[in-house]
This record gives structure tokens, sequence and C-alpha cells, in this order.
């Protein structure tokens, strides 16, 4: 699911923020953006986000708003200024050129004011954490409306198919009893005044029933919903659940159209099969 949450605090002696931006993945996959100075942290903070989601693409950008005011890491290379200094007298000596070699032409050369490498991240993780903290609980918020809009919307989906199944109940016995009446009418013809076999035709008529019995495929059918509302009451993530669930319900739905042999039925399978498509795509938005 779609989410944003932002967190901020002090740490380091200046200011950070961190925001975590989700959105549907069928797996974990954070995506971490921190300053260079901070880097040693990531590995804690992955962790922490390991927990608190399940599955998602989860971006999170951690930056300063206020900068620590740490004295300048920076060392001279003695060695490479005496050198430096050897050369220039050298070429004064070869070209006959007078004059003084001063500190500020010495500095500006490359490489004898280099950057000192610090040994530890200035910030600890124990002063990130309550403002990944802080982050994750907003995010997480956001998720829980966005998913409770989502609940919403496939409880609909689902009464729907609950009424068009109901429907299809009502009609399946008609459908069995003009079945038989029909084989009669043609037996009747068939045979041109002649007796018939009434243990033959009520045979037959028994195996058409059976042929044409949706009974079991109702039943599972909302054996499935039931499982799917029990699975929305709960407050795990349920989308992969759903999406097995969603696969099973199309399966009793097509059983049905392959004996429908009825134009109501046919139109009501039709129409359940639209509203499973509409299940299956806000599925893609829910954990």
């Amino acid at each position: 699911m779609t989410g944003f949450g932002a967190g901020e605090g002090p740490a380091g002696g200046g200011r950070i923020r961190l925001e975590i931006r989700t959105v549907n993945h069928r797996h974990f996959n954070p995506a971490i953006k921190l300053p260079a100075e901070l880097s040693a942290l990531e590995g804690e903070l992955r962790e922490r986000l390991r927990k608190d989601f399940d599955r998602g693409h989860i971006a999170v950008t951690v930056r300063w708003t206020e900068q620590p005011a740490r004295p300048a890491a920076v060392k001279v290379d003695v060695e490479r200024a005496r050198a430096l200094v050897t050369a220039f007298r050298q070429l004064q000596n070869e070209i006959r050129i007078a004059g003084e070699i001063d500190l500020a032409t010495l500095l500006r050369q490359p490489d004898v004011l280099v950057a000192a490498q610090q040994d530890e991240a200035p910030v600890a993780w124990a002063e990130l954490e309550p403002i990944a903290a802080q982050a994750v609980a907003e995010c997480k918020a956001m998720r829980r409306r966005e998913g409770a809009a989502l609940a919403d919307e496939l409880r609909l989906r689902l009464d729907l198919l609950e009424h068009a199944a109901a429907l299809i109940a009502a009609r399946a016995p008609e459908r069995v009893v003009r079945e038989r009446d029909r084989l009669r009418q043609n037996v009747v013809q068939l045979l041109d005044g002649r007796s018939a076999d009434e243990g033959r035709i009520a045979q037959e008529i028994a195996f058409l029933a059976d042929k044409l019995d949706i009974t079991e495929e109702l039943v599972r059918f909302g054996a499935h919903l039931r499982a799917c509302r029990h699975a929305l009451a709960g407050d795990q993530p349920v989308g992969k659940q759903l999406g097995f669930l969603a696969q099973e319900l199309g399966r009793e739905v097509n059983t049905m159209g392959s004996k429908a042999n009825d134009a109501d039925i046919t139109q009501q399978v039709i129409a359940m099969k639209g509203e499973l498509e509409k299940f299956r795509e806000q599925l893609e938005n829910l954990e």
C-alpha cells in the first residue's frame, strides 16, 4: 500500500529528517539513501524496517536539516609540502627567477591539505532510531487508513458476488425442471405414440440433473466468501491470502458457467467475473 511518514529530531549535534515512502510490491524491497557519513547505520535501519513492513517497495531518505558543528577534519601532508618547496627552488635556480615561496602559494597546491578520514559515524543508532520510529508510525497510520478504505471496497465486491450467487441458486432448480420437461417432450415426439420406458427416462433425467447440478460449487463459493470476510476483519497482512481465495472463487465461477445451460445464469456468471476482476485489481494495492 502507499504511505508516507516523516520524523525529525536532534542527532549528532545537528538535526536529521527521515522520510519513508511506500508502494505495493510482492517482496520486501527497501531503498535507503543516507548521507555518506551516516552510511554505517544502513544495516540497522534496514533491519528496523524489516520488523515493521512485511513487503512493499520502501524508499527511505535521510538528510541533515541542521548540520552539526564539527571541527574541520583536515591534515597537512608535510612531506609533499617539502617536496614542493624543493622543486620550486630548483626551478628558480634553473631558470634564474628571483622571489620568495610563500605559504599561500604552497597551500594552493594539490594534496597539501587533505581531508582526514573519520573513524566513527557522527550519529549513533540510538539517536537515529527514535526519528525512524516516528516516520514508521506516521507511514503505518497512513497505510492503515488506506487499508480501511480498500477493505470497504473489497467487502462491497464480496456483497455483490454473494448476491449474484444467491440469484443463481434460486434459478438453478427451475433450470433442471425445464430440462426435465424438455427431455420428456423430445422422447414423446420420437416414440410417436408408442409407450416409453419410464425407468430409462428417469435414469436420463437423473443423469442430466447431476450434470447440471451446481450445489457443490455454490457451497464452496460461499465458504470462500466467508474466508475473505474473515481475513479482512483481522489486523494482519492479507494480500497473499486474498489473492489465493480470489483464484478459488474464479474457479467456482468458471465451473458454474460451464454448467449453466441457462441465459440468466450465464449473465450472472459474466457479472461475477467482472466483479472478481475488480476485486483482484484492488488486491494489487493491499498488503
